[in-house]
């Protein structure tokens, strides 16, 4: 294999400097024209590819801005996968029923998905390489340590490291808190309105539906998200006079296996309420899906509703009412968060809270048009 050239053999090649060398990769502008042609021609003989990170060292800048948030998904059942040997040098295909019943602890999350594809969005449009990365468990904090060490500034989900990490890192890089209020930090935020979202779902589902007994299904225990759709749950039955525990009791983890259980527990007991309103979407299909193998007719005998608006629950029967979230908005509202912090660093902190939308399908109301979103 040839070795590549470096920025010394295009500056021997075009009889320069090396400062000349990358003043014309960083503000062509700056040189004369006779010389930044001769450079660049020297660049493209040689096949010279700039450096991102000696670009970073000498701007303080590499281009690339940060995606974190925690993983979700099982881990302890994952198996090997082999890279050698016959099995993986021989391809073939095979024949699989697909049985209803089978569950997948590895659900993917389609929430995550579409806010990714906001990140992507948006920082292709300004110009910016996006490095993603998952923290899991006790390595998480190392991740975000590494990320942020590599990165112009970082994009946090809200709930993926602590508020003293964040702290911490904010006096090196940028942070931009993703789905999160802000909790007495300095630091920009954006979010969507989730209280408000929850409580105006609760509200129709018990005032014009009629609804008294409703379970609430939460997420994971520490997701800002799901404390502040809790609090809207509350609040609209605090309004009507309704009681409401405490605290959740019960929790499906976001994910859709998790509203299955939780959907198995409701469904051994002597009575069912009259709806079940799930924090995320990704846990009310997983309740519909246990209410299908139980024989439990949704709407007819269980509402069920969810919060996020993924295309999953467009697509599910029935289509699932849900409180439809900006999630694409939601990602590149942070990108542009982040461009704007890196570009003004002393501009007071701000924070965006995006709004949302109640939409109504045949999980809560049988007769819903077929031409509602």
């Amino acid at each position: 294999m040839t070795k590549p050239p470096t920025v010394y053999d295009v500056a021997h090649h075009a009889g320069v400097s090396i400062a000349t060398v990358s003043r014309v990769l960083s503000r062509p502008d700056d040189v004369k024209p006779a010389t930044r042609d001769r450079v660049l021609a020297s660049v493209g003989e040689l096949g010279y590819v700039p450096s991102g990170a000696a670009r970073g060292l000498a701007a303080r800048r590499t281009g690339v801005i940060g995606l974190f948030f925690q993983g979700l998904d099982a881990m302890d059942d994952l198996g090997d996968i082999a890279l050698e040997g016959d099995e993986a040098a021989a391809g073939g295909a095979r024949i699989v029923r697909d049985i209803p019943e089978r569950t997948d602890t590895r659900t993917l999350n389609l929430y995550f998905d579409e806010v990714l594809r906001g990140c992507e969005l948006e920082s292709w449009r300004s110009g910016f390489a996006l490095l993603v990365g998952v923290g899991r468990g006790s390595t998480a904090t190392q991740t975000v340590r590494d990320m942020a060490g590599r990165v112009d500034g970082l994009m946090v989900l809200a709930g993926s490291a602590s508020e003293e990490e964040l702290a911490r890192l904010s006096r090196h890089v940028p942070i931009v808190v993703m789905a999160g209020p802000r909790r007495g930090d300095d630091l920009d935020h954006v979010s969507v309105s989730n209280a408000e979202g929850m409580r105006t779902l609760t509200a129709h589902l018990i005032d014009d539906l009629g609804a008294r007994e409703l379970e609430y299904v939460a997420g994971s225990l520490g997701s800002p998200d799901d404390a502040e759709r809790w609090s809207g749950f509350r609040a609209a039955l605090a309004d009507r006079s309704l009681e409401a525990p405490e605290e959740p009791t019960l929790r499906g983890d976001f994910t859709r296996e998790g509203g299955r259980r939780v959907g198995r527990e409701l469904f051994r007991r002597d009575g069912l309420p009259r709806a079940v309103v799930c924090a995320n979407d990704q846990m009310a299909l997983g309740v519909i899906d246990a209410a299908r193998i139980a024989g439990v007719a949704v709407p007819e005998e269980l509402i069920v509703t969810g919060f996020d608006g993924i295309d999953a629950g467009r697509l599910s029967a029935p289509r699932l009412t849900t409180v439809r979230q900006p999630m694409e908005t939601l990602g590149r509202v942070s990108v542009q968060a982040l461009a704007r912090r890196l570009a003004e660093p002393k501009l007071p902190a701000m924070s965006v809270r995006l709004p949302v939308e109640v939409v109504l399908r045949e999980s809560s109301e049988s007769s819903v048009s077929v031409s509602l979103p």
